[in-house]
């Protein structure tokens, strides 16, 4: 009988510990905050569902694109990017892959990082012949110039972006002048969503030059214009993306990669963390309304956080498991 209760003691003694191996596994995370809204919001919703749902120690650490899967790849810190724009830095993130110190988990958006022309809604759903690009521009009337109502507008980003350069090249290959346009440079981030503000509240005619996820897409309605032509990379890199090249082709805008990176060394210890880390994705319309509520409400990233937690859940409740949702819901009132 001493034997009996001995050898149940011991193994329910192994029980307790492995039980509490399994929820140290994830133990102290660091989780790259990047510096723009989508992925501020990205980190803070990791950081909740790992340390509520999964019992990691996580933290924010200040992070960038390119100093942060640098690290990630010679330094092993930090253990996670959340939003990793891997095509800003394609050949650190293949090196980091191939050389077994990174891991891709995931499409952290599900819809890639996307840009292009766009147009309001309200004059595609008014003009539904208006599909392309092409499309768009036989009808400067639709789209009035602030300075030249005569003319038609594509509206531009500031100098200095990249969206901007090839916003320039493909009004160029898509002949704009010929058919009527002029290409507006609004100067500023801030003039640039202020142009969409403006022409949305007026129910104006807008076409120009943005991306998505942003809060400014999760506020105002816009719809995509397609290309008319197949993405050509090789047109794309001699002359779309160059700035003095004088003979720019039409060409379809490719989509960024956005991914989900972790390092070697956390991945191996993560356990039951990693299951959620390779599926967590998102659709860039919801990203979009969640960055409009926290525009207009101000909101931090941990209040982002919290609030999509409480209001997402048809979304994030399939990444995780019934009772990883219970005490993430708990953890977010």
């Amino acid at each position: 009988m001493k034997h009996l209760l001995a050898s149940t003691a011991l193994a329910l003694g192994l029980l307790a510990i492995g039980g509490a191996a399994n929820a140290a596994e994830c133990g102290t995370v660091t989780i790259a905050n990047m510096n723009w809204q989508s992925a501020e919001v990205l980190a803070n919703i990791d950081k909740l569902i790992l340390n509520a749902g999964y019992g990691c120690d996580a933290s924010l650490v200040v992070g960038d694109t390119v100093p942060t899967l640098t690290s990630m790849t010679e330094k092993g810190q930090p253990d996670i990017a959340p939003e990793g724009w891997v095509d800003l830095l394609p050949e650190v993130v293949e090196r980091g892959i191939a050389d077994k110190k990174l891991v891709s988990t995931v499409e952290a958006l599900s819809d890639g990082g996307v840009q292009g022309w766009w147009i309001p809604k309200y004059i595609a759903d008014a003009h539904p012949d208006i599909k392309t690009i092409d499309d768009a521009l036989k009808h400067p009337e639709l789209f009035p110039a602030p300075e030249d109502s005569s003319k038609g507008a594509v509206f531009n980003g500031p100098q200095g972006w990249g969206g901007t350069l090839v916003t320039s090249q493909l009004f160029k290959a898509y002949e704009g002048a010929k058919h009527g346009f002029l290409l507006v440079d609004t100067g500023s981030a801030a003039g640039l969503d202020g142009s969409i503000a403006k022409a949305y509240e007026r129910k104006e005619g807008w076409m120009g030059y943005y991306w998505e996820p942003t809060a400014l897409l999760g506020k105002y309605e816009m719809v995509k214009l397609e290309y008319g032509v197949p993405y050509d990379a090789a047109e794309w890199k001699r002359c779309n993306t160059v700035a003095d090249c004088p003979d720019p082709q039409r060409n379809a805008w490719p989509k960024d990669r956005v991914e989900t990176l972790v390092t070697t060394a956390f991945a191996d210890r993560a356990g039951p963390a990693m299951d959620y880390l390779k599926v967590r994705s998102w659709p860039n319309a919801t990203v979009n309304k969640l960055l409009a509520w926290m525009t207009d409400n101000q909101a931090t990233g941990e209040e982002g956080a919290k609030h999509f937690i409480k209001t997402g859940e048809d979304v994030w409740t399939k990444w995780v498991s019934p009772e990883v949702a219970e005490k993430v819901k708990a953890a977010a009132q």
